[in-house]
């Protein structure tokens, strides 16, 4: 992802926090010259088997995932394979009435980072219990950011009986791109004017969108 000076990350915790915060990624890997690349939305999470901190490249984190094995892009991803991950986070488009100032030019302000990675497969019918632990990973990951604290106890057994359609991997992260376009080529009064417009909508989007640009530096 080509990302311009004005627009990298303050610090590596902005792009470790999109990932975590914005985990419907979109998994990118190659098919054949015949098929084309595949491109899968899917759910994703840090491994919590995984210690230690992040590097700042994101270089050596552990994110798991799965999809339906019935997908196509299940039978092309094979173990090893390159891919990559997309996260958006959030985002609004910027009409030139808020810039109070002519000539201007309408924008998207918007969050986004790249993972780059490996693929390690996690075939149900080798390592049921271990497909079976991303999916519960998954389940008290969501329930803890997302969800009411449901308790998934009794619906164990449910997960055993839907696995053979699970198809479970496991993402090694090689490098990372973070893209924070949220003004920045902007005079300070004029990013202030958009920050403040922003904060003012209804709309969920444009105001997470506010709240990360008032954390800029």
């Amino acid at each position: 992802m080509f990302v311009p000076p004005p627009y990298r990350e303050p610090d590596g915790s902005w792009t470790a926090d999109l990932i975590r915060g914005n985990p419907l990624a979109l998994l990118v890997s190659n098919g054949t010259d015949a098929d084309g690349p595949f491109a899968t939305h899917l759910p994703v999470i840090p491994d919590p088997r995984a210690s230690g901190e992040w590097a700042a490249d994101l270089s050596g984190a552990v994110l798991l995932g799965h999809m339906n094995r019935a997908n196509p892009h299940w039978a092309a991803l094979g173990s090893g394979a390159t891919a990559v991950l997309a996260f958006t986070g959030p985002h609004a488009y910027v009409s030139p009435t808020v810039y109070e100032v002519t000539p201007a030019a309408p924008t998207w302000n918007f969050t986004s980072v790249h993972v780059r990675g490996t693929i390690e497969r996690i075939d149900e019918d080798v390592s049921a219990e271990e497909a079976l632990q991303v999916v519960q990973s998954t389940v008290r990951a969501f329930e803890g950011l997302f969800g009411t604290g449901w308790d998934m106890s009794e619906s164990v057994d449910y997960f055993r009986g839907i696995l053979p359609a699970v198809g479970a991997f496991r993402f090694t992260v090689t490098g990372a791109d973070g893209m924070f376009k949220l003004s920045q080529e902007q005079a300070p009064h004029v990013r202030d004017r958009v920050q403040q417009s922003f904060s003012r909508r209804t709309c969920s989007r444009h105001r997470a969108t506010a709240a990360l640009m008032e954390k800029l530096p």
